[in-house]
């Protein structure tokens, strides 16, 4: 029996470090595989600015339709659901110790700097990040992306420039919409939870919401629409040549920039504070 169980331990054992080096292979390849089409993109990127007529300006017109006006209405609620949702945890705690005044900066501070990108971000990659892997996914199976190659096409002029100028611009945008809904969630509840006067909420989030918050926010929108852009169109490329290749890698896609986005909000949120506050 002791052998028996002593045998079950070193083969989860085992089990376990197996697991652990596909895990950190993976990781790795994923790093390398990014450094590189990071500068595949690059490079058709500084081809586009020496010729802009060769960006595709209907495809980009699609995307930008798919990413900004399609994902609108979810982006509000969610959003306005956030706004809600902090404001009225807030006012629960605060109003005990007096202090429903400190509602409305901490609901727009919070939401402004942290929650609406991030949120945005977060939908983003549910929505569009998910198509873009999945349109190159299965254009790999069905060896389009092949032929593009074979006949002197360049798939990231093709396939990815468009998608990374439609997400630039639009997710700036839903962002800074979302930070005003999620504002307006919190003085939803302030005004009929706990009777603050628009007007004072107004001048209240006016006095702690800084302009270069907003800047913030849309700085971190547009760093967030590359990082999903480049994971989901690697993500196509990476997929296997099969129908369960697509499936893999439009959820490894969706996994992958979320973490992506979160590592790089706390490091921006670093970044900000040493700027601004020096620390």
């Amino acid at each position: 029996m002791p052998d028996k169980r002593t045998n079950q331990f070193l083969s989860s054992a085992f089990y376990f470090i197996e697991q652990t080096g596909v895990g950190v292979h993976s990781f790795l390849h994923d790093i390398r595989d990014f450094i590189l089409f990071t500068g595949d993109l690059a490079g058709a990127i500084w081809e586009a600015v020496r010729n802009p007529r060769t960006i595709r300006r209907r495809e980009t017109v699609y995307f930008m339709n798919m990413c900004g006006p399609d994902g609108l209405p979810i982006s509000v609620l969610i959003c306005l659901l956030m706004g809600l949702i902090i404001g009225y945890q807030s006012a629960v705690q605060m109003h005990k110790y007096g202090a429903d005044a400190f509602l409305a900066p901490l609901v727009g501070c919070s939401i402004v700097r942290e929650l609406g990108p991030l949120m945005i971000a977060i939908i983003a990659t549910g929505r569009a990040g998910s198509a873009f892997t999945a349109e190159i996914a299965t254009m790999k199976s069905t060896e389009e992306i092949n032929a593009m190659l074979t006949m002197g096409f360049s798939p990231w002029r093709f396939l990815v420039l468009p998608k990374l100028l439609a997400m630039m611009l639009m997710i700036p945008i839903l962002t800074l919409i979302g930070d005003i809904v999620g504002i307006i969630g919190g003085m939803l509840v302030g005004v009929f939870g706990l009777g603050i006067p628009a007007e004072t909420y107004y001048q209240q989030t006016i006095s702690w919401v800084a302009p270069r918050f907003f800047l913030e926010s849309l700085v971190k929108g547009f760093v967030f629409s590359i990082i999903i852009t480049e994971i989901s169109c690697m993500k196509g490329f990476q997929a296997k040549d099969d129908a369960l290749g697509v499936g893999q890698a439009t959820t490894s896609s969706v996994v992958t920039g979320i973490v992506a986005i979160i590592v790089s909000d706390f490091m921006m949120a670093k970044m900000f504070n040493v700027l601004f506050y020096g620390g």
